[in-house]
């Protein structure tokens, strides 16, 4: 009984909250995870205060939110869906591809950063990394922001700081996207020895953030 609840359990569908406020968006999105029997929309919002209502409601496992819209746009609205401590992967889902735009965001807290002009094939692949608890972004996005950090940062490191062989490891699952909690699974750790591992990364690197963290591996080739 206690194996068919698992497999049950296993199966269930990531649910989705959509905040975006136009409904040709919200509707072409919805048809598109549809198709997807490992996906669920369970929630849609045009604004991004009912969307932070529905997210405190709901408790959904990702959350696909529009970056410009009237009233509390993205940024806001990521902000407030973190003071809420919303328990799902968050996701922009963007026409921009505006360097401060991206930037932005990931570092207010969003698990990824898409572009709607995407093929929905890979648009899907990305939902279910991101529902996994991967950072995801669109193909262009890591050249775009290691170009922001090597403007932003000349300094950085002409010569690589020394690692140990466990911080390595981190760091490449980092570029890879994955959270702590993935990368204490993947390496057999606890998470608490990651998140001691990442923070003795950043203060390696001089920077502040896992996203600025990836993008300098990504950069260096340490992938």
């Amino acid at each position: 009984m206690t194996t068919q609840l698992t497999q049950v359990l296993s199966t269930k569908p990531a649910s989705v909250l959509l905040i975006d406020d136009h409904p040709m968006i919200r509707s072409g999105l919805k048809q598109l995870i549809s198709l997807d029997s490992r996906l669920q929309v369970v929630g849609e919002a045009s604004n991004g205060a009912d969307g932070v209502v529905l997210a405190e409601q709901l408790e959904v496992d990702l959350i696909l939110l529009d970056l410009n819209m009237p009233g509390m746009n993205g940024l806001e609205t990521l902000e407030q869906l973190r003071a809420i401590d919303a328990c799902g992967h968050i996701v922009v889902f963007s026409v921009s591809d505006y360097e401060d735009d991206v930037i932005n965001a990931l570092k207010r807290g969003a698990d990824g950063y898409l572009l709607k002009d995407m093929e929905p094939e890979s648009l899907l692949e990305c939902l279910h990394r991101a529902a996994a608890g991967e950072l995801v972004l669109s193909n262009t996005l890591p050249s775009l922001l290691a170009a922001s950090l090597r403007q932003q940062r000349p300094q950085v490191q002409a010569l690589k700081p020394e690692f140990t062989t466990r911080e390595r490891d981190v760091l490449r699952l980092i570029a890879q996207g994955l959270s702590n909690k993935l990368i204490a699974r993947r390496l057999g750790i606890s998470e608490s020895t990651v998140k001691v591992h990442v923070k003795h990364l950043l203060k390696k690197l001089n920077i502040k953030s896992r996203v600025e963290a990836a993008v300098w591996a990504l950069q260096y080739g340490e992938v």
